[in-house]
Order: C-alpha cells, then sequence, then structure tokens
C-alpha cells in the first residue's frame, strides 16, 4: 500500500515530554515541518488504553490531528526487559509514578532485576503520524542493549542512564544528542518515518 506523503506545514507533536519533543523536533527540522506540541497548545493527554506501542503511538496521533486540525506525529516508547518478560514496556512511563521521576523508575527496576543475571534490554519505539481525515501510518523501531547499574550520565531523559547500547562503551545517559540520534530506537523509527512519509 502506498504511504501518504507529509507535504510541509505545521505539524503537531502530540507529546508533553519535553526531552521526547526536542529529540523530534531536531530530528524533523531539515523536512519543512513548522513543528509545534502538544503541551504548547494545551492539548489533554488521550488515555493511552492500546495494547501495543503501535496502538498507543496511533490513538495520541489521531486525537491530536482530530482537535487541531493539523498533522501530528505520537510516539510511543519504553524499555523492554527480557528477563521480566518485557517490562516495563507499554507502562515504562508509568513505573516512574505520578510525577514523573525516573530515579525512582530507575531503582524500582533495579530491584526487580534482583538476582536476575540475564541483563538484556531493548528500547522500542513506534511513532505514528496522522493526518486530520484519520489516515495513519506508523513505523516502528529498536535498538538493544543491556542494563546496568548504578545509572550513569544526566544526558537524555528516562531510562538513559541505565541502557547500554550493544557495542557501545557509554549509556544513553553519557552520550551526546548527536551519538544518539544516530542509533536510537527513535532514530531508526524516524529513518522509516521518513523514507515513508517525507520528501527532502
Amino acid at each position: 500500500m502506498k504511504r501518504r506523503i507529509f507535504t510541509g506545514g505545521r505539524l503537531v507533536i502530540a507529546s508533553h515530554n519535553p526531552g521526547k519533543v526536542r529529540e523530534i523536533a531536531d530530528l524533523l527540522e531539515p523536512y519543512g515541518a513548522s513543528v509545534t506540541s502538544a503541551g504548547e497548545l494545551g492539548l489533554p493527554e488521550p488515555d493511552e488504553t492500546g495494547a501495543s506501542f503501535a496502538e498507543n503511538a496511533a490513538l495520541k496521533a489521531a486525537a491530536a490531528a482530530a482537535t487541531t486540525g493539523l498533522a501530528a506525529l505520537a510516539d510511543d516508547s519504553g524499555l523492554a526487559v527480557l528477563a521480566l518478560g518485557g517490562e516495563p514496556g507499554i507502562y515504562s512511563a508509568r513505573w516512574a509514578g505520578p510525577a514523573r521521576d525516573f530515579s525512582y523508575a530507575m531503582r524500582k527496576l533495579e530491584k526487580a532485576m534482583a538476582g536476575k543475571a540475564d541483563r538484556r534490554a531493548c528500547f522500542v519505539c513506534a511513532l505514528a503520524l496522522a493526518w486530520p481525515d484519520g489516515h495513519v501510518e506508523i513505523f516502528e523501531g529498536v535498538v538493544d542493549g543491556t542494563l546496568v547499574w548504578p545509572p550513569r550520565g544526566n544526558r537524555g531523559f528516562g531510562y538513559d542512564p541505565v541502557f547500554l547500547p550493544n557495542g557501545r562503551s557509554e549509556t544513553f545517559g553519557e552520550m551526546g544528542p548527536e551519538e544518539k540520534h544516530e542509533i536510537s530506537h527513535r532514530a531508526d523509527a524516524f529513518r522509516k518515518l521518513v523514507d515513508g512519509c517525507f520528501r527532502t
């Protein structure tokens, strides 16, 4: 099926997470999108009732597009840990509690890993691009790695300080934005999005 092309103009990033908005805006810069965010527009955060990253991303993008009458891009992403059966997964943000305290979430994660030798994990990202008529395109990206403890670095956001990508010596929390953009789950999904829906 042929992908729908984003032809430029205003684009809503359907997120209230400043770190996520900043990363996506940086990635979108070359593609003629005039970016604003759901937070800046005062849009409500829809309930994430989907059973997967893709379903939640589509739900958020479609809600923002319908409300604003603009194309909207939503990300749903999280950390999946093999020894925990894929948790925290789609509940990655919820593990941080109402205050979105990821220091707490990382401690909770390390407690859950007690006694488990297998520390393999991956970050997963689903990007959904929605139009006001209800059309949605979805792209997924993954980066594999292992969990480290204690947390290392204060860059990035979320679980970045405890995630060491395969083949690297620095966690996402230690990497500069450019290096992270080269290999991250979000960058992987974004490359697929650009190939499918954007023209330089």
